[in-house]
């Protein structure tokens, strides 16, 4: 496969997106499980806010793998390892965001089967873990890609 470029204006706009859904994640507030039974209408926003998190990050990831290491991610979960292999963010937050494609996963697939408490628990977890994997996107890309002293 031949490596594609990289191109960090194809990374930024997914970070602003990802900027966004966390705001919006802050403004409807805490959650808990009684919370998520009774409030379709945040319950239906922080689902798709959840998923979206998930999705942009592992195009992100996918895009930096495949320009980086000239080999897309073979899943969701492996992109998080790729985007660590590549510089972009730490092991550490990899690991920790690996079990986020799993909760994507049930909110996408099991919409019946869905335990609220564990997603009452992954809400503080995703604003956490995915404000860090925004700064460490955006710092990589200023040092690495863009160059230091660029805006970004």
């Amino acid at each position: 496969m031949t490596p594609r470029k990289l191109d960090w204006r194809a990374i930024e706009p997914k970070l602003v997106m990802l900027r966004r859904l966390l705001g919006q994640l802050d403004e409807l507030g805490a959650f808990d499980e009684s919370r998520l039974r009774s409030d379709w209408a945040s319950t239906l926003a922080v689902e798709r806010i959840l998923t979206l998190l998930v999705d942009l990050a592992v195009s992100i990831n996918s895009h930096v793998g495949a320009a980086t290491l000239g080999e897309a991610p073979s899943s969701y979960a492996e992109s998080f390892t790729s985007a660590a292999r590549a510089g972009m963010i730490t092991t550490e937050l990899a690991t920790a965001l690996r079990p986020s494609v799993g909760a994507r996963n049930v909110l996408v697939h099991t919409y019946l089967e869905i335990d609220y408490a564990q997603v009452a628990d992954a809400i503080p977890l995703a604003r956490q873990q995915f404000a860090e994997y925004v700064v460490q996107v955006a710092t990589w890309l200023r040092e690495t890609v863009r160059g230091p002293g660029s805006a970004g």
